[in-house]
This record gives C-alpha cells, structure tokens and sequence, in this order.
C-alpha cells in the first residue's frame, strides 16, 4: 500500500492540489457553485440594466436619481470588497459566500416591492454589498481551489458574467411579450433574488472551507479532511513546520498589513493587476453597460430590438469568456490582456471615426470587436492576476484591493460616459474613452510578471523557508 503524503504547511497542500491533473466529481461541483456567486452578482447588474426604462418611467426618476442608482452597487464595492477580503482572512473563505447570498436576496425582494426611489435604493445598497464581499472571496478561493495548470479556468468567470446578462436581458424579453408592462423591472429585480435562493442553499450544502486556507490558520486536521472530501486525496497530518507553527499563533492578517501588497516582490504584482481591473471596469461600464442605449442607436426605438441587439453582442461576449482561458494558458495573463487592450483601443478609435457614418454592419461589428477583446483579455485577466499572485496568507486581502480599484473605474465608467456623451455627443465619447485601454496596453509591456508563467506563490515560500532552515542548521 502506498505511503500516504503529509501535511505539514500550506505548501504541502498546495503542492498535493497542484499535483491534480484535472477537477472531476464533487471538486467540479463545488467549483461551479462557487462560480454561481459571480453569475449572480452579474445577474443582479443586469436586472437593473434591462429595466431601467420602465422603471424610470414608472416612478418619474430624475437624471440624477438613475445616476444614483446605476452607480449605488459598485460604489458600495469599494468598501466591501477590502471588506469581503478581510473577512475571508479572518474567518475563512465559505461564510463571507454564504453571508453575500442573504443580502442579495434581501436586496432583490426589497427592490422589487419598492413604492418608490428610496426603498429600491435601499435594495441596490444590499446588492452592493454582496457584489463587492463576493467577488472578493470568490476569486481568492477559485484559485485555492484550482491547480496550478489549470489556473487559466479562473478566467472563465468573464464568460459566467455575459452569460448572467443575457439570461436576464432573455427573460427580460419574455416578461415584454407577456404585456407585463412598466412593472416589467419588478420582475427582473426579483428573478435575482430566486437565483440568490438557489445558490445560498446550494452552497451552504455543497461548499466546503479552503484546505489552503485552514493549513494557514494551523488546522491541519481539518485541512486534510477537506482534502479528501473535496478531491478525494488521502493524506495524513503531519508535524507542523516552525511557519505553521508561527501563522497559527501569529495575529490573524488585516487591514494593517494591506502595505504589504504594495513592498517588494508584490508591488509590480500589485499595480499591473490594479490597472488591468481598473482600466477593464472602466471601459466595460463606460461602453459595455450601455449597450442597450447603443443598440437603440443602431437597430431603433424599440425595447425589443435594443434588448435582442444587446442579447447578440453579449453572445460575443460569453465566447471571448470562454477564448480567454485559452489566451491565457497560451499567451499568459499579461499578454493576453495586452492584445485585448490594443483591440479594445482600436475598436474605440474605430467607432468614434466612424459612429452614424458607415452601413448598419460595419456599425455592429464594431462594438462586437470591443466586446471580444474586452472579454478575451483585460475583461477576465484583472481579478484572475490578482487571485493567483499572492501567498495564501493575503490572497483574498490582494482580491479585495484589486477588486476596490476596479470599483472606482466601475463607478468612474458609470458617472463619466453619460456626462462626456451629454457634452460631446456619442462619438467624441469614445475617442476619449480611448485612453483608458490604451494605458493598460502600456503597462501590461512596461511590468513584465505573469503567474501563469511562474511558480505558485505558496510553493515558493515553503521553498523560501526550508532553505533558510536548512541554512540555520548548517550554520556555525
């Protein structure tokens, strides 16, 4: 009978994880549900996306009112997603999860049976806060959960995020064709609170704690546990190494140590994922978001025509999700996202040369070039850097920054685009916004790190620590 492996640190657990050549049974399971955090999160931004006309003419909602509640969500995420991260340090990465779905649907219901603007503000203030504290986590844990050759599935999340979208622009669709009428948003708020349901239940069954992360707080009983029940590998407890000794009785990682992330090896980690996050958050909310305004613009006045217009360029979107865990094992995580932004720039340029002067479809095909190379590349690749290049020990307090950077660009994305197009017009709009992935074209060339072509931040630190142990112990 073969010997079965230790466990002595995170890197045991890392290296044992990392040894899979595949996730099958219970782990794939347990990785999708996971995944449903995020297709909800993206569900929930769409649900208000696809009814904002109706519901701006139902309650009469001011300019700046729909402004409020169009930015509410990811203004709150820049508080909640180094709060998300926190949390998930000090308490484990599955309750933060858990704890997002309830105000998710708490937000949902509140906004569907909303008398007016402040009680669905109310409602997108709760969406907001599951946003940004799960997205944080998730991420943190997918990448836990994964194996280093496999690290590339992390970025599968940008197609989840398009396919969320459109299911809610489709059932969107349905609920017109059932002369549902202005309440029409009523329906697409609420259907995000029944997905909030079926996931909080799903994932409190099915989920189980990161072994990583219970290896880090010294529980290697129970790190091997989930070992097993997670991926069926069969290891023993070992004697715990002198650093698992020392992070068990060492003050739980918070706030405090965020400088961390920005010293050292992790400070160029740091800023290349940060802008990617930025830059993609920016450009995707300043032009992505509003494609129904866009398809209006192309295919006419008709909610039918502008919600199946913004179903057929998501459609692009779900198959450059699903291109960029290619890219990305082949080309990496920083050139991919260099190549998306130099699209993305193209594309924009494109369009504001072009926008109203050219055939129906050269028009269309150019928001479906900025919506491929967005998602193919710096649409995925912000969080999923960020997830895979810090050490277990501050992995989700990394997601949680980067995820709070991308925020202001979501917001700034939000605020900015309607302001510049109200004062230049839509096609001056997009040769500004041009700049933005410009500058992530330029600093994904200028810092050169890429996880997917390096060791695994855990594994080098284990490594780290045994030679300065080995030397301690050959020392006169």
């Amino acid at each position: 009978m073969a010997q079965r492996p230790s466990v002595r640190s995170v890197a045991d657990v890392v290296a044992l994880i990392d040894g899979l050549g595949k996730i099958t049974g219970r782990a794939q399971i347990i990785w999708f549900l996971v995944f449903g955090g995020l297709f909800l999160d993206a569900y929930s931004n769409a649900a208000l996306s696809a009814g904002l006309g109706p519901m701006t003419t139902q309650m009469e909602l001011t300019s700046t009112q729909v402004s409020v509640l169009t930015a509410t969500a990811p203004a709150l995420a820049i508080v909640f997603n180094p709060l998300g991260g926190w949390l998930a340090t000090r308490i484990g990465r599955v309750p933060p999860l858990l704890i997002a779905k309830v105000f998710a649907l708490a937000g949902g219901l509140l906004a569907a049976f909303a008398g007016g603007f402040t009680v669905v503000w109310l409602g997108r203030v709760l969406v907001g806060v599951a946003y940004g504290i799960d997205f944080a986590v998730a991420m943190a844990l997918l990448a836990e959960y994964t194996p280093a050759k496999l690290g590339g599935r992390l970025n599968l999340w940008q197609a989840v995020w398009y396919v969320a979208t459109t299911s809610n622009l489709a059932l969107a669709l349905v609920f017109f064709n059932l002369d549902i009428g202005a309440d029409i948003w009523r329906w697409s708020v609420g259907s995000a609170a029944v997905v909030a349901v079926a996931l909080l239940l799903s994932q409190a069954l099915m989920l189980r704690e990161s072994p990583t992360w219970l290896a880090g707080k010294g529980r290697l009983d129970e790190s091997v546990t989930n070992l097993d029940r997670i991926y069926g590998i069969k290891a023993v407890v070992g004697t715990p190494d002198a650093m698992t000794r020392t992070a068990a009785e060492a003050p739980v990682i918070g706030f405090r140590q965020t400088g961390l992330l920005f010293k050292g090896e992790y400070l160029p980690r740091t800023i290349l994922s940060s802008v990617i996050s930025l830059g993609q958050s920016m450009q995707y909310f300043a032009v992505g978001w509003y494609l129904p305004l866009i398809s209006l613009t192309i295919f006419g006045e008709s909610f039918e025509k502008a919600t199946v217009g913004s179903m057929v360029f998501n459609a692009f979107g779900i198959a450059g999700g699903l291109l960029s865990a290619y890219f990305g094992r082949r080309l990496g995580l920083r050139l991919s996202s260099a190549a998306g932004f130099a699209g993305v720039f193209v594309a924009l340029v494109a369009m504001g040369l072009t926008f109203e002067k050219v055939p129906m479809a050269v028009a269309f095909l150019l928001p479906v070039l900025f919506i491929l190379c967005h998602s193919a590349g710096p649409g995925a690749n912000g969080k999923s850097i960020a997830a895979l290049s810090y050490t277990s020990d501050v992995r989700a307090l990394g997601t949680g920054v980067t995820g709070m950077i991308g925020s202001f660009g979501s917001v700034a994305g939000l605020y900015v685009f309607p302001q510049i197009k109200d004062s230049l017009g839509l096609a001056d709009t997009f040769l500004v916004l041009s700049v933005v992935p410009l500058l992530g074209l330029i600093t994904c060339l200028v810092i050169k790190w890429d996880p997917t072509k390096a060791a695994s931040p855990d594994e080098v630190a284990g490594q780290d620590r045994d030679a300065a142990a080995a030397l301690s112990v050959t020392a006169p």
